[in-house]
């Protein structure tokens, strides 16, 4: 699809571009609504389905572990995807592979195969991947000034769905007994039809696509910045990451954040029904956590734009500190345990925006898909290994000793903060029409 900058096409004028981002923004909080579902289903979901078809729970935290891990693997080919053919169809592509997830896990369900649940399961982590990259696509075509706000209104779209998809937890059972399915895999039906019309909404929406018509706005020469000949001549995200400490930092905080969420999130519901928790109790417990991950995200966001990221980075880390204390402290409270994972959805909703953000500004545009598609990748690595670990450390040591280790990884993030440099001003791209 090309993208023309002639006047009178999209976005060749500034009231044409502002009106393009905001039908962008509308289109990107639909498919987040619908997205959210998967992801919210498949960590709660996941996490019992796997106990119940694996016999023990310490394979439970394979399910945020192995989603966390799709998405990390699919980061960086749907960044691809998205350079050479733009967000519409990256974005609806991540949809549709989720879709197929869901289809599996349910037929592993069927089966009792372990190894086809995983596998289902990963394939759904490309739901994680792709509401991931919708909420870059928010500042494609956004100013300098509204880039944390636009960025944290797509992360907040995502609360409907991600709020409501816990709660499929007896819903879906209604809906797998009407299906003659097992109970626990009616939510992941629920969720590949969600993931499905999301696709849908994204391929039909997003026209111009915003990556595409950014690109062309920054020059459509052989040596402008946004030409493909320019991009092939830029470092990679990694390459990025070695020589830019404020990329590096910015990274750092976003793949720590998301790692201790995970870890802790995870092994919520196998602690709560391990000490004779209700599935009504459980899923309300994941669902004021998922409302801490989005709802307050607009909030984040304008005080990125107008006060500090970094300061909105450690305001995040210190309420990761107060979650993981009250876990430790508190671990045997239901209420207790409860309110930890609020104020860390919290943590992490502040973290992730702002640090977000932070990468988004560390470097020039048109080394920002592949930078932001590093950072995904590497977010998703370090979700997959804190589940992984979880699990083990949960029995071992318990909920309030995966707390304690928790504590350590929050205390790194925020100590490299104090070095952070706030990047100079980014140069503004003079377009003529």
């Amino acid at each position: 699809m090309s993208v023309n900058t002639t006047p009178g096409s999209p976005g060749s004028s500034a009231p044409e571009r502002r009106d393009l981002q905001r039908r962008v923004l509308r289109v990107l909080a639909a498919g987040q609504v619908l997205g959210g579902l998967g992801t919210g289903a498949t960590l709660s979901l996941g996490a019992l389905l796997i106990t119940e078809v694996s016999g023990s729970s310490a394979w439970s935290g394979m399910a945020a572990t192995t989603a966390t891990l799709g998405a990390a693997l699919l980061a960086v080919p749907l960044a691809r995807l998205a350079q050479a053919r733009g967000r519409r169809t990256s974005l609806s592509t991540g949809a549709l592979i989720a879709v197929l997830g869901g289809v599996v896990v349910v037929s592993a369900a069927v089966l009792g195969s372990l190894g086809l649940l995983l596998a289902g399961i990963l394939l759904m982590g490309s739901a994680q991947a792709l509401n991931l990259q919708a909420r870059f696509a928010a500042t494609d075509l956004a100013d300098a000034d509204t880039r944390g706000r636009d960025l944290s209104l797509v992360v907040w779209a995502t609360t409907v769905g991600a709020v409501t998809g816990p709660n499929l937890l007896e819903p879906g059972e209604a809906v797998g007994r009407a299906l003659g399915l097992p109970p626990l895999s009616g939510g992941f039906v629920v969720s590949a039809c969600a993931q499905g019309l999301g696709a849908v909404v994204l391929l039909l929406g997003l026209r111009p696509d915003p990556l595409l018509t950014a690109t062309a706005l920054a020059g459509a020469g052989p040596d402008s910045p946004g030409s493909s000949t320019a991009v092939g001549r830029h470092p990679g995200g990694l390459s990025v990451l070695r020589s830019n400490p404020t990329a590096r930092r910015a990274v750092l905080t976003v793949a720590g954040s998301h790692a201790a969420m995970v870890a802790l999130m995870s092994m919520t519901p196998v602690h709560l029904t391990g000490h004779g928790a209700s599935l009504s109790l459980v899923g309300l417990t994941i669902s004021l956590h998922v409302a801490g991950m989005y709802a307050l995200s607009p909030v984040f966001g304008a005080l990125s734009d107008r006060v500090c990221a970094r300061g909105v980075v450690l305001t995040g880390q210190a309420l990761y500190l107060a979650a993981l204390l009250l876990a430790l402290l508190g671990s045997q409270d239901a209420t207790f345990v409860t309110i930890s994972l609020i104020l860390l959805g919290l943590g992490w909703s502040a973290s992730i925006v702002a640090g977000s953000t932070l990468v988004g500004s560390a470097v020039a545009p048109v080394q920002r898909p592949r930078l932001q598609g590093v950072s995904d990748s590497l977010m998703g690595y370090a979700g997959a290994a804190g589940g992984a670990l979880a699990g083990p450390v949960l029995a071992r040591a318990g909920f309030d000793g995966l707390a304690a280790v928790l504590l350590v990884l929050v205390l790194v993030v925020a100590l490299a903060q104090r070095d952070e440099r706030a990047p100079g001003p980014e140069p503004r791209v003079q377009v003529e029409v």
